[in-house]
């Protein structure tokens, strides 16, 4: 008999006499446990990536013509005009045709063109 076989066989035996194992409150606690760790998982991952969306989507929503916007691409430029779902930049002497969500920064807002 090897000495792994007979730690094996030693660890089928009872438990020692004088621990008691509650099976029903072992499974409460490791319940307890993974509630815990999915209430940190919801504060430190989920809840600040919905707050950034929320905040993306109002930034979208406020777009106005004459905006200094950055588009996700690096695209620096001026909003010309604002579509349903795309957004019109001047940049240089171009001027470009964006999705909406591609707008990744306002970084000055301008008065309206009229």
């Amino acid at each position: 008999m090897t000495l792994l076989s007979f730690t094996a066989l030693l660890a089928l035996g009872a438990p020692p006499a004088g621990t008691n194992v509650n099976p029903t409150g072992a499974m409460v606690t490791q319940l307890g446990m993974f509630a815990i760790l999915g209430v940190i998982f919801y504060m430190l991952m989920i809840r600040p990536q919905q707050k950034k969306a929320k905040e993306h989507a109002a930034m979208l929503n406020t777009l106005r013509a004459g905006d200094k916007v950055i588009a996700s691409g690096g695209i620096v430029g001026i909003v010309v005009g604002v579509k349903d779902k795309s957004v019109s930049i001047r940049s240089a002497d171009t001027k470009i045709e964006v999705l909406k969500s591609s707008v990744s920064e306002v970084t000055e807002r301008g008065s309206a063109e009229s």
